[in-house]
């Protein structure tokens, strides 16, 4: 029984490391997504607002 409890702890880490390399492995998210563009676009504009120049 002792064998198979020590056979287990590699079995679980390859399990554990393939989901880990499939998750790490996934394709980018969509940056063109007009969403993200008009987000990007929020910050953008709430920055310049925030950070008036200052002479």
């Amino acid at each position: 029984m002792a064998v198979l409890a020590w056979l287990s702890i590699p079995v679980v880490a390859c399990v554990l490391a393939t989901v880990w390399a499939t998750w790490a492995a996934r394709p980018p998210r969509a940056t063109t997504d007009p969403s993200s563009l008009a987000e990007h676009e929020r910050f953008r504009a709430a920055m310049e607002r925030s950070t008036g120049a200052r002479d």
